[in-house]
């Protein structure tokens, strides 16, 4: 533990600029407590609290470009790929895109205090269309409150978290240990709790040769797009009906309680059409089944799918508004 300190001492600003990128780029290293042991520093007169801003800022403004660049690149796939590999649940994708469509990019004022946000929320921008110079100034203004709340709560509370090290430094190398094992228990946490989200989740899947068959053969199920209302203008599959998470409650299908029903959606795992159609089958709907790979299998596949024009927006948001009125 001492080694630590001793590191941290002679090489604050590399380690800050390390920590602070490789958690904004997705790794499970956070770099909150970093931040407030740089801010004890900055107390004890070691580092200026405005060098060490600086250098959490470039570094988190470095690795948000890099997701928005991908995001701008690659669109929605790049969010989806970034739940998988994340640790956080799945609902990321849903959550963020949520929270960045309602407030638009002043979203990015707070997405570094929700654990696994950051990383989505810079993509998300990408994708969307925000100009880079508007995502470099409200990223760079969150990363800012971000860091700066770390480091002047370490600066604050400098004398006790003193105590707390100088009490992990004579306990030596097990003092080193717990903070490893607080580490490793925090990630094996997420894990699990990822794991237990997934399992939670799991049912029969349908794949989309199976649904393309059935509807070549003219024997189509009742098909349920479960994505936001946003999200459907990009196309859907043929005969889908509208429903989101929330008014799943209240959903009432004309059909017998054995009729097939396929739900999809474009998150990781099926996650939204999942919950869906756990909602349905507590209400006594028995085949349920969501679509494997969700609307983005499908489409590439090169099965057909209902898109709209660009300039026909307008038609489109009330053929949504129509689709879920009869669902």
């Amino acid at each position: 533990m001492s080694t630590l300190l001793e590191l941290l001492q002679q090489y604050g600003l590399v380690i800050v600029f390390a920590n602070v990128l490789l958690e904004q780029l997705g790794l499970p290293l956070p770099a909150y407590p970093t931040l407030l042991l740089a801010g004890v520093l900055a107390g004890n007169g070691q580092y200026g609290l405005g060098t060490l801003l600086a250098v959490a800022v470039i570094a988190a403004l470095i690795a948000d470009s890099i997701w928005y660049m991908a995001g701008r690149r690659y669109g929605k796939k790049v969010m989806g790929k970034l739940c998988k590999i994340s640790l956080s649940p799945d609902t990321c994708v849903r959550q963020t895109e949520s929270l960045y469509l309602k407030f638009g990019p002043p979203a990015l004022l707070i997405c570094k205090f929700i654990p696994g946000f950051a990383s989505i929320s810079s993509a998300l921008a990408g994708s969307s269309g925000t100009r880079f110079l508007v995502f470099v100034l409200m990223d760079g203004l969150g990363a800012a409150l971000w860091a700066g709340t770390a480091l002047w709560l370490g600066n604050l509370f400098s004398s006790a978290i003193d105590e707390l090290m100088l009490t992990l430094v004579e306990m030596g190398k097990w003092g080193t240990l717990l903070v490893l094992a607080l580490l490793a228990a925090f990630i094996a946490y997420k894990w699990w709790d990822r794991q237990r989200f997934i399992k939670s989740l799991r049912m029969a899947r349908i794949s989309i040769e199976e649904l393309n068959e059935m509807l070549n053969n003219g024997a189509a199920p009742v098909i349920l797009d479960t994505r936001a209302p946003h999200l459907v203008d990009d196309g859907w599959i043929p005969g889908a009906q509208f429903i989101t998470l929330e008014s799943a409650d209240s959903l009432v299908l004309d059909i017998d309680q054995d009729a097939p029903v396929v739900l999809y959606c474009s998150c990781p795992n099926e996650v939204t059409a999942a919950k869906v159609a756990k909602k349905l089958i507590n209400r006594g709907y028995r085949n349920i089944r969501p679509l494997t790979g969700g609307i983005d299998a499908w489409r590439d596949a090169g099965f057909e799918v209902v898109t709209v024009k660009v300039e026909d927006l307008e038609t489109a948001a009330k053929a949504t508004q129509a689709k879920e009125t009869h669902v």
